[in-house]
């Protein structure tokens, strides 16, 4: 199975990184192929971003599942979140959602995207 991660790149701590080494190397083990951006999307990008962007969200149509590695503070992550949302829930292209760490997010604000990742995740 392909599994796309939405996760931090730029600014993402080395225990961020470590953790999520971690759980791509799970899913690897259990012979799934993941796209985790911070190695399999060129982050050295002459157009500021567009490259990237291109790149991921290929990679997201491509998968048959998308993982996500919630972080507030991940500008592109949220910008992963919002092609994801309308994938799935405007276009209806279906994707199974996981929310890779969940049990470390804590509720926050009655409105935010990891409510609508947790939610897109249930369904």
């Amino acid at each position: 199975m392909k599994i796309f991660l939405v996760c931090p790149v730029t600014n993402a701590s080395k225990k961020t990184n470590a953790k999520i080494a971690k759980y791509v190397k799970q899913l690897e083990k259990q012979g799934h192929r993941v796209h985790w951006p911070t190695l399999d999307t060129e982050q050295d990008d002459p157009t500021g971003g567009v490259n990237i962007c291109r790149t991921n969200f290929q990679a997201i149509l491509d998968a048959d599942e998308v993982h996500i590695w919630y972080d507030e503070k991940s500008y592109g992550s949220k910008f992963d979140m919002g092609g994801v949302f309308m994938l799935t829930e405007m276009l209806g292209i279906r994707k199974r959602v996981v929310v890779a760490n969940e049990v470390e997010i804590k509720n926050g604000p009655d409105k935010s995207f990891f409510l609508v990742m947790k939610h897109m995740a249930e369904k």
